[in-house]
């Protein structure tokens, strides 16, 4: 009788909690399964949503990599993970080290430096566009003092990408404070230890520093990584990938051909283009960490 009742007390556990967990199941398949199910069988098909889809193979595909706007979009976010990735880290470390000063306002500072990066992409966008306007904007107006003349910066073929790579590091305040809690985590023994056998700023930074903050690092490419591959907001408010097409970004072009031509065949074919290769850049990151990513706990 007592294993009867623990199996069924067991059963009854088990119920209640998939019943809990039901809700949960129930989202999953319907907003993230089918979904992912279905664009992979659409991206196979000829669709425009008010049509039946219409088996076309891998049609999409070759199609895409026929397209010139694909192609150039596809470089130009080539250009943007290149840009911001590395400059992103850059920023975040020189931020992280100011954070680390033993100032009496150093809370006050840290928030400060926070603060933009929760600001509205869209707030920053509108703002920056009349900041880097080539004739009447702040910037230009500053060169102009130094008697410098500024470029056209988001009318420039040659500067727009880069213009949008530099506001983009607005919000390199929470990648601050993610390196900056990484900093303080080492133990100050090892700083001690190296400012006794004769090691200068530099050569701490460098040989200590930056391997025990290594995981903090692998974190911050892996998830800007992502984001520039995806990045949409910026380009898409400022310039609307102009001009001519100089900052159309991969996903730019993946939501014109899901919203403005409607034709849900190649935009899925894209989803699954755009998912290869961020799982692809993840792996590659991954794989080569090993070599510079160091552990406290010796692994």
């Amino acid at each position: 009788m007592d294993e009867k009742r623990k199996m069924s007390l067991k059963t009854r556990n088990n119920i209640n909690g998939f019943l809990f967990a039901l809700p949960w199941i129930i989202g999953f398949a319907v907003f993230t399964a089918y979904p992912i199910i279905a664009s992979f069988y659409y991206s196979f098909t000829e669709y425009h949503i008010t049509t039946t889809p219409k088996w076309v193979g891998i049609k999409n595909y070759v199609d895409l990599f026929k397209d010139e706007l694909f192609l150039k979009g596809l470089s130009n976010t080539a250009y943007y993970v290149l840009g911001l990735v590395p400059l992103g880290l850059i920023v975040g470390l020189i931020l992280a080290i100011l954070l680390i000063q033993p100032l009496k306002e150093k809370y006050l500072y840290r928030s400060l430096i926070y603060l933009p990066s929760i600001v509205p992409v869209y707030a920053l966008a509108v703002i920056s566009i009349s900041f880097f306007n080539p004739y009447y904007g702040l910037v230009n107006g500053f060169l102009s003092i130094f008697g410098i003349d500024g470029p056209m910066w988001l009318n420039d073929e040659k500067w727009v990408k880069f213009t949008i790579i530099l506001l983009s590091q607005w919000g390199a305040g929470g990648t601050a404070l993610i390196f900056m809690a990484a900093m303080n985590d080492i133990p100050k023994e090892l700083y001690e230890s190296a400012m006794l056998d004769g090691a200068n700023r530099w050569q701490r930074f460098w040989k200590i520093t930056l391997p025990l903050m290594s995981p903090a690092i692998l974190y911050y490419m892996i998830t800007s990584t992502i984001g520039a591959v995806q990045i949409f907001d910026m380009p898409n408010i400022m310039t609307g990938g102009g001009p001519s097409n100089a900052s159309l970004s991969y996903v730019m072009y993946l939501y014109r051909h899901a919203f403005r031509y409607v034709n849900m065949g190649k935009a899925s074919a894209m989803a699954w283009i755009l998912f290869l290769i961020t799982a692809c850049l993840s792996i590659l990151i991954f794989k080569t960490s090993a070599r510079w990513t160091f552990y406290g706990g010796g692994e």
